[in-house]
């Protein structure tokens, strides 16, 4: 986990809040689960980053608007080296 105070996460993938006074470390469900809804491999890799992978993990098993196939492929995504290759 990284200890900058924001990821370099789009404000597009946040557009109903006020982005630049948004805390990233307290509110970490909505970005993951945006981040995997709607972001794209560089978001992913900002995510995986920034936030610890039991935070990533919390989230994927607390969202309610992940759909179950979406929930699988992230799980298997984070667990993989897919992430770190270029």
């Amino acid at each position: 986990m990284r200890k900058s105070d924001k990821p370099n996460i789009p404000a597009r993938l946040l557009w109903e809040f006020d982005y630049d006074n948004f805390n990233f470390r307290k509110s970490y469900k909505i970005v993951i689960e945006r981040v995997l809804e709607r972001g794209n491999l560089d978001n992913w890799r900002e995510m995986i980053q920034y936030y610890s992978k039991e935070q990533i993990l919390e989230t994927i098993e607390w969202s309610s608007q992940l759909e179950e196939r979406d929930k699988r492929f992230s799980r298997l995504f984070i667990n993989s080296d897919f992430v770190n290759a270029v």
